[in-house]
């Protein structure tokens, strides 16, 4: 996914003179390619995060529309002021793609673990936050930022997880993609959860319980109408997101509808990580089967779920 995004960059700068990367600290070769063609417009500043948003924003002010590239935890927590004030003020089209989203870094520990990143960036006002699934999805959304108005936080998995998205559905900024159509249940998800969520809804399915998918690549702008739409009918409404219960996907689903629907909302299961830092290392697929996230868990959670509000009425759950 990462390498995909990369090369998006690339292939974008030779299309309109307005790209241009900025790496901190990146791993050697990184778009070594772009560097020859468009030497002036391939920028490496070193782990200088509050200085390259800064500068990038200087750059956007003149016209650039600047891609920039680092570690998701040093993109966000690190420069978080100037992202802000520099960014997020002015509204400009400052591209940040975040490496290792979730527990990519997971063998890394806690100061490489981006939990909380879509809680923080979501908060700030004109600041999009955009979660791919795939690799094949972070090309088609590559595409469509070059014109997009404001500021994007796009955070990426580590590569390698499988393809599950699919070209005719396309891609738009702010619009979901339903991969599933909801029954008893309906999952909505975000970024690598998808793969988690179908292979769920399949297991499920082998229960007799049919649960639909709903993919929020975007978590903000979140896509209101489509999840209305979705949750008609449904007994269960699940969020899957790698990230801590406060301020993600979940939280930004349960504030559509309260506003949009103040009573007479679903049933409500919100799987995510623990609210804390995880101390203990190991591979991201084994600290998310140790909270979970795993398939057969998911779809475990679902069913004693569903089998809980047969005996009482409509509540809110999380975990």
């Amino acid at each position: 996914m990462r390498n995909t995004a990369m090369n998006m960059v690339h292939k974008l700068a030779a299309r309109d003179e307005r790209v241009l990367y900025i790496g901190s600290d990146p791993g050697a070769g990184t778009l070594r390619a772009m560097s020859k063609e468009f030497p002036k417009r391939h920028l490496i500043e070193g782990i200088s995060e509050a200085h390259i948003i800064g500068m990038s924003a200087g750059l956007a002010m003149e016209g650039f529309v600047p891609y920039v590239n680092t570690i998701a935890t040093f993109l966000t927590r690190r420069c978080y002021e100037q992202v802000a004030v520099d960014l997020c003020l002015h509204n400009l089209p400052v591209r940040l793609i975040a490496n290792g989203g979730g527990l990519v870094y997971a063998p890394l520990g806690p100061t490489h673990q981006a939990i909380e990143d879509i809680a923080i960036m979501r908060a700030l006002p004109n600041m999009t936050v955009i979660c791919p699934c795939d690799a094949d999805e972070a090309a088609r959304m590559m595409d469509k930022t070059l014109d997009w108005t404001g500021p994007i936080y796009i955070r990426l998995g580590k590569g390698g997880d499988a393809i599950v998205s699919k070209a005719e559905h396309g891609f738009e900024i702010g619009k979901a993609i339903l991969m599933r159509p909801p029954g008893d249940v309906l999952m909505v998800t975000t970024g690598i959860m998808l793969q988690r969520a179908i292979a769920a809804a399949d297991l499920l399915a082998a229960q007799g319980v049919r649960a639909g998918v709903l993919h929020m690549h975007t978590v903000k702008p979140l896509d209101t109408e489509a999840l209305l739409q979705a949750i008609r009918g449904i007994k269960l409404l699940v969020t899957l997101e790698e990230h801590v219960p406060s301020g993600g996907l979940g939280s930004a689903v349960a504030e559509t509808l309260i506003d949009k629907l103040g009573s007479g909302l679903p049933a409500m299961l919100r799987l995510s990580l623990p609210d804390r830092f995880m101390h203990n290392y190991g591979s991201q697929d084994s600290l998310l089967k140790k909270h979970g996230l795993a398939p057969n868990a998911i779809a475990t959670s679902i069913e004693h779920t569903l089998a809980a509000s047969r005996t009482s009425s409509p509540q809110l759950h999380s975990t």
